[in-house]
């Protein structure tokens, strides 16, 4: 342990040689072997120290020892000596091994073997090694010692391990799982070197999709897709895929699984399309995470072939959520509809099939179910007109089951657009009246406090002006015991066997929500106006129209009374109002304004998404060119002598290819000198630059290290530390720089969040004229949080949310040089790498005003939502806001820092 944490104790190498090298205890020699590894076992000028010499006599010993545990750990130590002086004197030893009875020692001793060959004087150390362990491969019976000697051909030998494998293509199914997992690997290797070699072998790796082996057939599946784009290796990957994500019930192998088929989707979406049905089969695991990658999937798969057989499935899962109660099925419920949604809007035919099912749900205890099948059955009442009268008629039959105000409200606009039949409207202003109940809502008592309380009385939902406040019930609404004069609430009705009040809307309003109350007066406005034209007699339109003056007033009187803990806010009085003086005097422009202008909002409101969506669809597809002078195969005119109709469909495949320019890649070299940092000063002894590579999870730092000094540098050590969600893997080691020379290092650090974090360090070394360390301090690196997070897009319900769930918030006051809001809202999007879910025509128009809301997701399935609001000041200069919210305090503070920093830099 000492030795690991960086302290050297050279005078302990004797003591251990005298008193720890003879023991025979199994754990003692194992400790020796690791002390061995790591003490230095060179000099300053790279030659092998004369006391080494010590411990070679016991390595030769161990490796004819009688006991088979000792001999195969000392050849497993051997695999990491890179000293030829030690290992000379004991090959001998090790190539006797090679025929040991114990397969435990045969294949250290074949890894042994592998490790001294790759020495820099390997091979004049073991010249016929590759010979050896070509003859040992063909007589060895264990798989791992197979495994071993086929992976030392395979790095040593190439060709012999190839002459190998094509020797005994037909056993190859036979062969053990480790082998055939290096075999692959072989055949990767070669066909990334040589592509038109790809024939004989892809043959091979259909052999093995039938191995017995998960891990093997998965690795297949994977060759093939990298190797080949025939259609017929692609089907015969996908079936791999697709059998995985059955036979798996480990969720993250099934996780894994879907990754692989949404990336044959991308590059090969008409093979996948036959796929769908069996990809759907992975709904029926319970985990959320691999239903909604199923259903994304296969949401960009349907066409109109399959849309019947894919809504199929997606209703029996309604059904099932319906029946079984598990804990998230609210939440899968969701899902289901937005996918239902999604297919009825791609495919309007299919939408007759669903919606009434879906209205079942309009009831649902989920609010954010029963909201996305509102929205859905809107969506859908205009775009199928045909469908517009059995919707009307089974919401109106279904609307004293919705308990959620914001699905009341959406279900009140569709009736007062809709109802256009005069038994419709009829209807309609029933529905609504009796989920009102009676009026008004509550009645004052003229006798006060001194009424008769000894009359028996029976606790109803109501409201009664006495002594005492209201209080509140289980279902939400305001109820008192009282003999004062009430007004009751209908009182609960039996329907098909459950207790069931028609008072829904009145519950809602009794609770104080008066948003509610103004939707309720403005779908009456609108059902009165459309009965003054259906309806010929003017004495019934004269009624209703009373009617619904009453309960406009009776809303207006509760609002202001004292029995609510808040009074009416003044955007609800003002629009009951409104449609109060609307009713007493209507005009044809009003009219029009209120039976169609709305309607027509709603149209434009439905163009926009589906061009948004058109866009994204074009965004998301692959552009690529050919380069005009780019190496033209004729397919028609090359020798098919000898091909397979695989190699034939991949010639085909490879030319299509060509000539999209799919093969082209673009190398933005410019960018990689983006990502190198300067360490160090340059008039500091050691120079050392990083150049970052971020993958995922994990950063690498390849730091180059320079030595400007005349002086040997001893000992020099890169020691990094890290701030925020940053582990560093391993410790560098130590290295010995001459003078004027360079050296690489590489730094792994494993990243757990999208908190921006800080590398931080020093070099440290010593020089022989110095016996003091000297300290170089290094310049630190803060990792981008823009390398994890991608723009991404949701649903306006779920930003909102997300919105009121999540707990931390940072606010951005703006500053900055730009003076036109659209421009600095661009400026913040290309900044933070964010997708804007505000509709381009909400954003049209120059008043001065402008708010968006962005969204983007972390590589680590993090949420970050922003607001933009900004105000155009008189001199011209904007002023307000952005706010980001998100569920973790990391990518909050480190979003905030990007666009202060970002928002300063702008020039004008």
């Amino acid at each position: 342990m000492l030795l690991l944490n960086g302290e050297t104790l050279p005078q302990l190498f004797i003591t251990i040689v005298r008193y720890v090298l003879p023991s025979e205890d199994h754990t003692i020699q194992k400790l020796l072997l690791l002390y061995l590894e790591i003490i230095d076992k060179t000099d300053s000028k790279g030659k092998v120290l004369p006391e080494m010499i010590l411990i070679c006599q016991n390595l030769r010993n161990n490796l004819q020892h009688p006991n088979e545990y000792i001999r195969g750990v000392t050849l497993r130590f051997l695999c990491r000596l890179n000293e030829t002086e030690i290992i000379e004197p004991l090959i001998p030893s090790i190539l006797a091994n090679l025929e040991h009875r114990h397969p435990f020692i045969r294949r250290n001793a074949i890894l042994a073997v592998m490790s001294i060959y790759k020495l820099p004087q390997g091979e004049q150390l073991l010249v016929d090694a590759p010979e050896m362990i070509e003859k040992a491969l063909s007589s060895e019976q264990d798989p791992s010692a197979k495994r071993n000697a086929f992976l030392m051909l395979f790095t040593c030998a190439q060709e012999r391990a190839i002459n190998y494998l094509l020797t005994r293509v037909d056993s190859i199914p036979e062969w053990g799982e480790l082998l055939q997992m290096v075999v692959l690997e072989l055949i990767r290797k070669v066909c990334r070197t040589n592509r038109g070699e790809k024939g004989k072998y892809i043959k091979i790796i259909i052999s093995l999709l039938s191995a017995p082996s998960n891990a093997v057939i998965y690795e297949c599946a994977g060759t093939l897709v990298s190797l080949s784009s025939a259609p017929t290796a692609i089907r015969a990957a996908a079936n791999t895929y697709c059998q995985l994500l059955q036979s798996q019930s480990d969720n993250n192998v099934k996780l894994i699984v879907l990754d692989r088929l949404n990336e044959l989707k991308t590059s090969h979406r008409e093979i996948m399309v036959d796929m769908i049905m069996d990809v759907l089969r992975a709904l029926g695991s319970p985990n959320l995470d691999i239903r909604r990658k199923t259903i994304d999937i296969a949401l960009e798969l349907i066409t109109p072939r399959n849309i019947d057989e894919v809504v199929q499935a997606l209703k029996k899962e309604v059904v099932k959520t319906q029946s079984t109660e598990l804990e998230k099925n609210g939440e899968y419920r969701q899902m289901l509809v937005q996918a239902i949604h999604s297919c009825a809007i791609k495919f309007p035919e299919v939408a007759s099939t669903v919606v009434h099912l879906l209205m079942d749900f309009l009831g649902d205890s989920n609010v954010a179910s029963a909201i996305d099948v509102v929205v859905f059955v809107r969506e859908i009442i205009e775009t199928n007109p045909k469908l517009r009268v059995a919707i009307i008629t089974r919401l109106l039959d279904t609307f004293y089951q919705i308990r959620a105000a914001r699905v009341c409200s959406c279900a009140l606009w569709i009736i007062g657009e809709y109802c256009l039949s005069l038994s419709e409207v009829e209807s309609g202003l029933a529905t609504i009246k009796q989920c009102l109940g009676d009026l008004p809502f509550f009645t004052v008592n003229e006798e006060g406090d001194g009424a008769d309380t000894s009359k028996p009385s029976q606790q109803v939902n109501s409201i009664t002006v006495s002594s005492r406040r209201p209080a509140i019930l289980a279902d939400g609404t305001y109820a008192t015991q009282s003999a004062a004069s009430e007004t009751a609430i209908s009182p609960p009705t039996l329907v098909q066997g459950s207790l069931v009040s028609p008072g829904n809307l009145r519950s809602l309003i009794l609770t104080g929500d008066f948003f509610l109350g103004e939707v309720v007066a403005c779908t009456l406005t609108k059902l009165i106006l459309r009965l003054e034209e259906v309806q010929p007699s003017k004495p019934e339109v004269n009624k209703a129209s009373s009617q619904a003056l009453l309960v406009m007033v009776s809303m207006l009187q509760l609002g202001q009374s004292s029995f609510l803990p808040h009074p009416i806010d003044n955007d609800s009085y003002d629009r009951i109002v409104l449609c109060i003086r609307l009713l007493c005097n209507t005009g044809d422009e009003i009219r029009k304004i209120w039976l169609q202008s709305c309607r027509d909002s709603f149209v434009k409101m439905l163009a926009d998404k589906q061009f948004r969506e058109t866009e994204e669809i074009k965004a998301k597809a692959q552009i690529s060119h050919a380069q005009p002078d780019d190496l033209i195969d004729f397919y028609h005119l090359k020798s098919r002598k000898g091909m397979s109709q695989l190699e034939l469909e991949d010639e085909v495949q490879d030319d299509l290819k060509r000539a999209t320019g799919e093969f082209t890649k673009d190398g933005d070299e410019a960018n990689k000198l983006n990502r190198i940092l300067q360490l160090t000063g340059f008039s500091d002894p050691v120079y050392a630059e990083a150049y970052v590579t971020v993958h995922h999870y994990d950063i690498v730092l390849d730091v180059t290290v320079i030595n400007r000094t005349k002086e040997t540098l001893q000992n020099l050590c890169l020691e990094l530390a890290t701030m925020g969600d940053l582990k560093l893997v391993e410790r560098p080691q130590n290295y010995t720089l001459a003078p004027e020379s360079s050296k690489q290092i590489r730094a792994n650090i494993k990243v757990s969040s999208t908190e921006t974090g800080v590398i931080f360090g020093n070099i440290v070394y010593e020089t022989s004229n110095v016996m003091e360390r000297t300290v170089v301090v290094l310049n630190d690196i803060h990792i981008d949080i823009m390398d994890y997070i991608s723009p991404a897009t949701c649903a306006d319900v779920a930003f909102r949310t997300m919105w009121a769930e999540f707990e931390w918030e940072n606010k951005v006051a703006v500053n900055t040089v730009i003076q036109d809001e659209k421009e600095f809202l661009n400026h913040i999007i290309k900044s933070t790498n964010m997708k804007c879910l505000t509709a381009p025509s909400a954003l049209d128009g120059d008043c001065g005003f402008l708010a968006a809301n962005l969204y983007a997701k972390s590589v680590f399935g993090e949420d970050a939502l922003v607001n933009v609001s900004l105000e155009k000041q008189i001199d011209g200069k904007l002023s307000g806001y952005i706010r980001i919210r998100s569920k973790t305090q990391g990518i909050a503070l480190s979003l905030g820092d990007k666009i202060t920093l970002k928002q300063k830099g702008v020039a004008v």
